[in-house]
């Protein structure tokens, strides 16, 4: 999906980790401390689909070379989702933060924010280390349910690919008829997939929307007078009424309807979780340990002695 960082993971090695690393005094197990983040315990599942045991996991991070490797051949297949990833993203400042302190995780930071600027991530990047979705992270993690619903069903498959089929067509020229066309697949889209929903009924998506739980009246009533739209105006779904046109459609319509459509989606799938895209994906009653408690450490002693000897160069550098 456009915009989510699962899509550009294969470009974080060259953008992000290997930057980050190519400083003098950074820590040599730092690819099994990110391993370790990345790949998460039984306990607390990371950001990989399939969680390694504890043995594995420990024979990866007891060896930087093999932590090294383990990290850069994880594929963004092997990832759970962009959700687990931004975790990870975001648990790996206070991990370098531990290993470099905060010359390597504000260099950490800073690379982050130029791979979001550079692959147009729908993210903002805030201090200490928290990505938060924009508006169009919002409208994408809409669309990218909506498209794995179509997925998931032969006939809403069917009735996407007409839309998506209508809007290629625009590129051929944004007429009145091919814009009229477009705005009547997305109709028959977001019917369709309300028609397949509890929650409501009805066989037109303005029944469905007229029983749809709502905060106040007047939405209520905007979302319904946006099926009427579809209803009354000429040429959309029905001959409509020719005096009721004040205008043409136009670019306008293409965009503005659109986007109240998309907009109608929550109310009429009940399917639709919008937690995970505020990063809220722990289910109830799940440990709260974290990946770093309750993951093997290294070597206590070999580990506590690499971070004295790194601080203790560090010292002596500023003197």
């Amino acid at each position: 999906m456009r915009g989510e960082f699962i899509g550009v993971w294969c470009e974080s090695w060259r953008e992000i980790w290997l930057p980050l690393t190519d400083h003098e005094g950074v820590p040599e197990d730092i690819f099994c401390e990110l391993y370790r983040e990345l790949a998460g315990n039984p306990s607390k599942p990371g950001a990989l689909r399939i969680t390694p045991s504890l043995e594995a996991l420990a024979d990866v991070i007891d060896n930087p070379a093999q932590g090294r490797a383990a990290f850069e051949e994880a594929t963004a297949e092997q990832l759970a989702s962009e959700t687990a990833l931004v975790r990870f993203l975001e648990a790996a400042h206070p991990t370098l933060d531990d290993l470099g302190g905060d010359p390597l995780s504000n260099r950490y930071f800073n690379l982050v924010a130029a791979f979001i600027e550079k692959f147009s991530l729908r993210y903002d990047l805030r201090r200490p280390c928290t990505l938060c979705p924009n508006l169009p992270g919002l409208l994408t993690n809409l669309v990218r349910h909506m498209q794995s619903t179509c997925q998931a069903d032969a006939h809403l498959a069917k009735l996407n690919h007409d839309f998506e089929e209508a809007l290629r067509d625009l590129r051929l020229g944004r007429t009145e008829s091919r814009i009229k066309s477009c705005l009547t697949k997305q109709y028959i889209l977001i019917e369709g997939i309300a028609n397949t929903r509890g929650g409501t009924s009805g066989e037109t998506l303005g029944q469905r929307c007229g029983q749809a739980s709502w905060p106040h009246p007047t939405l209520k009533a905007a979302a319904g007078n946006i099926y009427g739209f579809r209803s009354d105006y000429p040429g959309l779904g029905h001959a409509g009424n020719a005096k009721a046109a004040l205008r043409d459609v136009d670019d306008r319509e293409l965009v503005g309807v659109a986007c109240m459509l998309l907009g109608v989606l929550p109310y009429v799938d009940p399917t639709i979780n919008l937690s995970p895209v505020y990063g809220e994906s722990v289910s109830a009653g799940r440990s709260s340990v974290t990946a770093r408690e309750a993951a093997p450490a290294a070597s206590p002693s070999r580990s506590m002695w690499k971070r004295l000897t790194w601080w203790a160069g560090e010292l002596v550098k500023r003197r």
